[in-house]
């Protein structure tokens, strides 16, 4: 396993991180155990949850996966030094969580003791924003003018950030997180925040997750190039695009107990003409150079220059031993020139 600094924080993460969304739906509470002491037996030491986990979101499940990993942390007590462990903040829009509002310094504060009792323990290495007040450009709204940006009051939104990130610091201050991150942001979203850092001498951001992958490249390569440049690491989620770049749901084939086989909140966006031609497309590639489609995109997205940490989830504990693995291949030039070509050929397909 390969470890890469995670921003400025002097923390060292594995390349690959695991993803915990379907625990507490699609996975109970022994997958789980499974799936951590195999990823850990491998080297990871970096562990992604949320507060909205498991999904697809709703009430009922609401904190089920942190409170998952926390009775795992309570029977291994002394693996927790060794981990980093992040969990996000819902942000709004989500009427069971703290009524559907905004996130404020006080609620954030609120949410960071939440997540410390669900998780049972007394310090997150790694806090994110699970999304911001605005609405960002993400989950399908990428095309021009789905969001316009003319729209957002850029000096109250900026306000709201510097009250964020005092309510940061003063969890900082008292040992609750060690350092903050973003999800499904923007360049804006990370300058404006280093700005503010810089400005009032508040903590600095660590890092950003958002979607990455063969069918949906947006983040390259203005975003990354910020990112590198700026020590803010990058975190791509959904390598394999929910599961799409397997290859599993080709021809409108639903598998029992598969991810798109349960409702989703946003629809099933990646559903399209387009994508299911791209990723026919990489699976002939996949198949010429001796790889499962999942080793194809899972070995592409790690070495993608700016990539920090990959984050990625199974419900199996088979698929999660593919996806480890997939991490120690080395693409040929000849694999990443037909990659390349199919990329052009299909450059945004959802």
């Amino acid at each position: 396993m390969k470890y890469h600094a995670l921003g400025r924080t002097g923390l060292e993460v594995s390349e690959v991180c695991l993803g915990t969304m379907t625990w507490g739906t699609q996975n109970n509470q022994a997958d789980a155990d499974a799936q951590l002491d195999y990823a850990l037996a491998q080297g990871v030491n970096f562990i992604d949850t949320a507060e909205m986990y498991s999904i697809p979101p709703n009430e009922s499940t609401y904190g089920a996966t942190e409170t998952i990993i926390g009775d795992w942390l309570s029977r291994n007590s002394a693996k927790r030094q060794h981990l980093v462990l992040a969990s996000k903040m819902a942000g709004n829009g989500l009427s069971y969580i703290r009524g559907g509002s905004d996130i404020s310094g006080a609620t954030l504060k609120e949410a960071v003791d939440h997540s410390l009792k669900r998780l049972q323990t007394d310090y997150l290495d790694l806090y994110q924003l699970h999304w911001p007040n605005r609405t960002s450009p993400h989950f399908g709204k990428q095309w021009p003018d789905m969001v316009r940006f003319s729209d957002v009051d850029g000096k109250a939104h900026t306000e709201q950030m510097l009250e964020i990130l005092t309510a940061v610091d003063d969890c900082i201050k008292a040992g609750k997180i060690r350092h903050f991150g973003l999800s499904d942001d923007t360049t804006w979203g990370i300058n404006t925040y280093l700005k503010l850092s810089q400005q009032h001498s508040l903590p600095r951001l660590a890092s950003i997750q958002n979607e990455f992958n063969l069918l949906h490249t947006k983040d390259w390569p203005y975003l990354i190039e910020n990112c590198l440049h700026e020590d803010v690491a990058y975190l791509p989620w959904s390598p394999l695009a929910a599961g799409a770049l397997t290859g599993k749901y080709l021809g409108g084939a639903r598998p029992e107990g598969s991810r798109w086989t349960y409702v989703q909140r946003k629809g099933l966006f990646r559903d399209t003409d387009a994508a299911n031609g791209a990723i026919a497309a990489y699976g002939e590639v996949a198949a010429k150079h001796g790889l499962s489609p999942a080793e194809l995109a899972l070995a592409w997205c790690k070495q993608v220059d700016g990539v920090t940490s990959t984050i990625i989830g199974a419900t199996t504990l088979a698929q999660l031993k593919e996806d480890i693995a997939a991490f120690t291949l080395t693409l040929s030039e000849a694999a990443l020139a037909d990659i390349a070509a199919v990329l052009r050929r299909f450059p945004a397909p959802y």
